[in-house]
């Protein structure tokens, strides 16, 4: 046993340098605490961590040796501190119930173009018949296709409101909590034209800036739509201002079945491909003037010089959370040439990590920064472990050779970042890419050496009005990458759908990652046990056997056949295919209307009857119904009130249920019956909208 100890005390030893790399990870794990709160901790819980994390801070700096016994609470305590100063700082109002059709008074901050018309963002938003205390402070309305509106226009339109929805199923994506951290109170769509209307005064300051950014790559997102029709335009426009908003479903479902849809979404790569196209370009443009070469540090200029024009391009790019993170690793990478310090490390990851984490708490819970950073740590980790190993065997090569070389670092590149978020993906998509190291192989070197040089040689002609030929040559490649995107797409099995890994399975993935990646010795390979454990979860996390939406119109039973069949497919379409895709397929069955061939199903006007096995579940559409319902069978799903006394059944959801609770689950056992509704998992938080009603009950129960 003392010789175990001994062994645990060495190892732990030889890794006491990269115990830094788990703060950001402990951060993190303070920001999940507060996100899987039942109920919102005290408002005053954020001031008392924060001093304990100072006071934490200061014992650390005295006592060194206790420092890692120290640091691992304060930085939970950090975490969950920042999650809770950030919810109270963004706080704003939600529109409390339906708002119209009634008239909307508003300024445009965002615009995104839809096949089915622009959808904008206001602010400044004036509600008839509701007061400025109750007013939300941004709203989100879809508006009639070619409405002109520009960003910084002031517009009215007649328009229907609703409060932000919550999620369809729960544990599925909750949009309400998205929208609390954007300030978006009320979502809805116009049922008129638009309406401009006076500007009172334009905007100064850090907001006029901000809009002015806004407008400008709005300009620029138009001008290569003009310049590039078709969906290479829209690409195009993904590709250098972040406006992915124009293209068809059918090219954002080719490019995620091909495992390319990471060239749309502005990241690590687009970044760093702008910034090495200026650093290069700079760089042999200050080297072939004599005088500047001979007598300038002209490697660390177009280091500052690309720093710059990667900080336009954050910019330009709308600012998100992979942009942040790709800038600030950038910068860190040219702030170390310019320094002559190593550039790349996974210090560097976990200081991009633990700054965009306390600054933006939020990012933890969604898909963007867990693929970003999954792919970054995994791909720092493994070219830390080998990089030695391929510079030990640098010398003269041909051309030929390094093309190989380049060939097979994009292969390997693309093995790593695929396995890292592929995983994640599982939880967020439910769906497996097949062969999306064969689409990386042509695609990415086509985008790394054509397509984004060329584009940012357009970014710098458009001031001049000269970018059209750059962006003709940048067309071309566009049009290579869709052919790939479509070619392996459309090939049998290109992708795998799977029913979505539950949080504790993206829990354990995420953890034997990190524990993977992070050590350097033998014990890292203990994180495969995690990553296998992860996996595991998907086959062993029994699915629901009845959906219902929260207002009842929708419902689904899993049949005979193991898949999902719906009430209809008229009505609550979003939801549907939400349902589905969680459940790994991509489409299902209708219900009958009489009696399914599986006799599982038996359906009148009243409504049906469902049989997977000894529980008989009765799913109620006229309350008539009822009576003989709540006698003969085990489960009432009505989506009408139950009034009556229906004791005898074991669960009874009416719509007094949905109402409260949102939309349920339910499960059906050998010998048990379990329920879970969207309600109960969210908990009583601040992003969870209930009717003023409900929130009056809870107040008086308190």
């Amino acid at each position: 046993m003392p010789g175990s100890w001994g062994t645990i005390a060495s190892i732990l030893d030889a890794e006491r340098h990269r115990c830094i790399l788990w703060l950001p990870v402990l951060v993190g794990i303070g920001i999940g605490i507060y996100f899987a709160l039942p109920v919102e901790p005290p408002a005053s819980l954020a001031s008392i961590l924060a001093i304990f994390a100072i006071g934490g801070l200061i014992a650390a700096y005295c006592w060194p040796a206790l420092r890692p016994l120290i640091l691992l609470p304060v930085a939970i305590s950090i975490g969950l501190a920042a999650a809770q100063w950030r919810s109270q700082h963004v706080a704003a109002p939600v529109l409390d119930g339906r708002y119209g059709p009634a008239p909307v008074f508003g300024r445009v901050v965002q615009v995104d173009r839809l096949p089915t018309g622009p959808r904008v963002i206001l602010d400044q938003v004036t509600l008839s018949r509701i007061g400025p205390g109750q007013t939300p402070d941004r709203i989100r309305i879809r508006l009639h296709r070619g409405s002109p509106v520009q960003i910084g226009d002031r517009i009215s339109v007649f328009a229907k409101l609703r409060p932000p929805p919550p999620p369809v199923a729960p544990g599925a994506y909750d949009f309400q909590r998205a929208a609390w951290f954007k300030r978006i109170g009320a979502v809805g769509f116009a049922l008129g034209p638009v309406r401009p209307q006076e500007t009172l005064q334009s905007p100064r300051g850090a907001e006029g800036l901000t809009m002015g950014i806004s407008r400008l790559r709005q300009r620029i997102a138009g001008r290569l739509r003009a310049a590039l029709p078709g969906q290479a335009g829209q690409i195009a426009a993904a590709l250098l201002v972040g406006d992915r908003s124009g293209l068809d479903r059918a090219v954002v479902e080719a490019m995620r079945d091909s495992g390319l849809a990471h060239l749309l979404a502005i990241s690590g790569l687009h970044v760093g491909l702008v910034a090495a196209t200026l650093f290069f370009a700079i760089r042999l443009l200050l080297t072939l003037i004599e005088p500047i070469a001979l007598r300038w540090p002209v490697k660390k200029i177009a280091a500052f010089m690309a720093f710059l024009g990667a900080f336009a391009y954050l910019l330009l790019a709308g600012a998100t959370i992979p942009t942040q993170r790709a800038f600030l690793m950038t910068g860190i990478v040219l702030l170390a040439v310019m320094l002559d310090r190593t550039a790349i490390s996974l210090r560097l990851v976990a200081a991009a990590a633990a700054i965009i984490l306390i600054l933006a708490p939020e990012s933890l819970t969604g898909a963007s920064f867990q693929l970003s950073f999954a792919a970054v740590v995994a791909l720092v980790a493994v070219y830390e472990g080998v990089g030695h190993r391929l510079r030990s065997r640098s010398g003269p090569r041909s051309v030929a050779r390094r093309l190989a070389l380049y060939m097979a670092g994009v292969g390997l590149t693309t093995l790593i970042a695929g396995a890292a978020t592929g995983l994640i993906a599982l939880h967020h998509f439910g769906r497996f890419a097949q062969f999306g190291v064969v689409a990386n192989l042509i695609a990415v070197p086509v985008t790394a050496l054509w397509i984004m040089p060329w584009g940012v040689v357009a970014l710098i002609l458009y001031p001049f009005g000269l970018d059209f030929i750059a962006l003709q040559a940048m067309a071309q490649g566009i049009e290579v990458v869709l052919a790939v995107s479509r070619t392996v797409a459309a090939w049998p099995g290109a992708v795998t759908l799977l029913p979505t890994m539950p949080i504790a399975g993206l829990l354990l993935v995420a953890f034997g990652g990190l524990w993977l990646c992070l050590w350097s010795g033998r014990m890292r390979f203990f994180g495969v046990l995690g990553l296998v454990a992860g996996v595991l979860t998907i086959p062993l996390t029994p699915r629901p056997d009845i959906l219902v939406s929260e207002d009842g119109r929708l419902m689904a039973v899993r049949m005979a056949d193991g898949r999902l069949s719906l009430s209809s497919n008229r009505v609550q379409k979003f939801a549907a295919r939400v349902w589905l895709e969680r459940d790994g397929a991509r489409d299902g069955s209708i219900w009958p209307t009489e009696a399914s061939t599986d006799r599982w199903m038996a359906c009148d006007l009243a409504g049906c009857i469902y049989r997977p096995g000894r529980r008989v579940a009765a799913l109620v559409r006229d309350g008539r119904a009822l009576a003989e319902d709540c006698l003969n069978t085990a489960i009432v799903i009505s989506i009408v009130p139950v009034r009556r006394r229906c004791s005898a059944p074991a669960l009874v959801i009416d719509r007094f249920d949905l109402w409260r609770g949102g939309a349920h689950a339910v499960w059906l056992g050998q010998d048990t019956v379990s329920a879970t509704s969207v309600g109960t998992v969210r908990g009583v938080r601040p992003w969870v909208w209930q009717p003023a009603k409900l929130r009056l009950q809870a107040a008086q129960r308190r």
